[in-house]
């Protein structure tokens, strides 16, 4: 992380690009700067494009004999999540210092606040993904980390019998970024993905008859 991020802010001077809330009740200054579309850029060695966060090409600009590029585009290439804060006018690249928890907008059909459900182990977490359903089957849901996040901790348990190939994906590309078994003998158990530049995850595993998934939502975070 910290070479991609020095390597990136060594090379160029880096312009905001965040979109237009960026600049509210800022301290705005007008220079004359020009578009420089004539200016190519690889990405360990291979010709790339920037882009905008809607997917349109961009070109960088040049003022003063220095090349300012979007901050939004070089994140995308080099895998570094970016996040704006409007409460402080603040521009923060790279992993956050305090997770998120993956409750927030989650949406499932197995989604339960029931405290019948969201015991485990004698502790309360209030808010889980609880499958229960019966016959073997596939258990599965979705999470949107919108390419604001460097890494997912994901906690699962598997009660009455273990989840086969339980797998975190892109949604997008279809890669596994990660898969492994989950034992009930180990208990709440912790994944660790890396999910820079990743828009949606899908989250997926294999349970026979009597099998029930359990993952807390709220002790389960993005960072």
């Amino acid at each position: 992380m910290k070479k991609k991020m020095t390597a990136a802010l060594t090379a160029f001077a880096v312009l905001g690009g965040m979109g237009t809330g960026v600049y509210a009740g800022a301290n705005l200054q007008e220079i004359k700067a020009y578009l420089n579309p004539s200016i190519k850029f690889k990405m360990n060695g291979q010709p790339v494009q920037l882009k905008n966060g809607s997917g349109a090409v961009v070109a960088p600009i040049s003022y003063k004999d220095t090349t300012y590029l979007p901050v939004r585009s070089v994140s995308d290439l080099l895998g570094v999540t970016v996040k704006f804060d409007a409460a402080t006018n603040t521009i923060s690249l790279g992993e956050q210092t305090a997770g998120v928890p993956i409750a927030t907008g989650f949406d499932d059909m197995y989604h339960t606040k029931d405290p019948g459900k969201t015991v485990f182990k004698d502790k309360d977490y209030k808010d889980v993904f609880f499958d229960n359903a019966s016959g073997d089957r596939g258990t599965s849901f979705m999470l949107h980390p919108n390419k604001k996040y460097q890494k997912l901790y994901l906690q699962v348990a598997a009660i009455g019998g273990e989840i086969k190939d339980f797998a975190v994906q892109d949604s997008d590309t279809n890669t596994v970024l990660k898969k492994q078994t989950i034992d009930p003998a180990s208990g709440l158990t912790t994944i660790e993905v890396d999910i820079a530049g990743v828009s949606s995850l899908y989250v997926n595993g294999d349970v026979k008859d009597g099998t029930s998934v359990f993952v807390p939502l709220t002790t389960s975070y993005y960072k």
